[in-house]
């Protein structure tokens, strides 16, 4: 054999081991900036409407921000506790507030070291059929639960889009 069909051989060889047989692409949904600012707003307005001055993160498929809402009259701790309840949902895939009896059941868990990770409640995955697509998280209404029900409100005006 030649020295040149050796190589062509040889690299013919290397181009069949290099590239998977079954290459695909993923197809998924995200969740666009415009259907956040939607729940954000909605959110920060359903509790403003409750008398609760609040902050608003809504975080998309990795954790990052895509809208943060100081509301008037907040506390600078709000901002950074809005998001630390949506990256919690979001990378748990489960409402921020079922971290604390996960922790009660397993005080070891280490997960409370991460960053950015909080037991508070308020925050809820934002899911596209199973799929989750990001999170919302609410923060200054005077508990949780008042901060979640501000969420399901922003969650519930963009319903008809998460399919």
């Amino acid at each position: 054999m030649s020295s040149h069909t050796s190589c062509i051989a040889l690299a013919v060889a290397a181009c069949a081991l290099a590239a998977p047989a079954d290459a695909q692409t993923i197809q998924r949904k995200d969740l666009s900036v415009d259907g956040a600012l939607v729940i954000a707003t909605t959110a920060m307005a359903d509790c403003k409407a409750k008398g609760f001055a609040v902050s608003v993160a809504v975080v998309g498929r990795n954790g990052e921000i895509l809208v943060h809402l100081r509301g008037d009259g907040t506390g600078p701790h709000t901002l950074e506790n809005a998001f630390k309840k949506a990256f919690t949902s979001r990378t748990f895939r489960i409402p921020s507030g079922e971290m604390e009896d996960r922790l009660k059941k397993n005080p070891a868990m280490g997960a409370q070291y991460l960053t950015n990770f909080t037991t508070g409640r308020g925050a809820l995955p934002i899911k596209i059929g199973d799929d989750v697509v990001g999170a919302a998280g609410v923060s200054g209404a005077p508990g949780g639960d008042k901060d979640e029900d501000c969420v399901k409100a922003g969650l519930a005006k963009v319903a008809d889009q998460l399919k």
